[in-house]
């Protein structure tokens, strides 16, 4: 992995502080010119309309810089549409141990399957209810576990 690379992906989500965006399937590519050395990284948005996507670029071109990148250019690309099978096996862990429910993987690539309870990532319980179809970020559903009675977040598939 080059260190341009290694800078990118060590950003963090700046709405889900626990999981970097190479983590999330946020960033797409990191390329070098060799010639020049310019870099340039390409990110996807979580959804269209993302409020942290600016954030993000920010983070992602400061990050650079202290590597030795002050020059990185930062693209954002709407196609293929970010999904949530593109978190990494390791950020869905890390999302569990923060509490917040991450999506299970899709049973068929590129197939969304519909979401009718979600284990308790604090407790293991599949006995949960949805309490609203927003929690603290737009991409995240407000559940409530009816064994521990402890809210919890859970990342929407998409």
């Amino acid at each position: 992995m080059t260190d341009a690379r290694m800078a990118a992906a060590s950003v963090v989500d700046p709405e889900i502080r626990v999981i970097t965006i190479d983590e999330l399937g946020i960033l797409r590519a990191v390329e070098e010119d060799g010639a020049s050395g310019r870099v340039t990284v390409t990110i996807t948005p979580t959804y269209t309309g993302c409020p942290a996507m600016d954030v993000i670029r920010a983070d992602v071109r400061r990050a650079l810089a202290a590597a030795g990148y002050p020059d990185a250019e930062v693209r954002t690309v709407y196609s293929p549409p970010w999904s949530t099978d593109w978190i990494s096996d390791g950020g869905r862990a890390k999302l569990a141990a923060a509490g917040i429910a991450p999506p299970a993987p899709a049973p068929t690539p590129g197939v969304v399957a519909l979401t009718l309870a979600v284990r308790c990532p604090l407790c293991g319980s599949p006995d949960t209810e949805q309490v609203s179809r927003f929690g603290s970020t737009a991409c995240k559903a407000l559940w409530r576990c009816r064994s521990c009675s402890e809210p919890f977040d859970h990342l929407k598939a998409l």
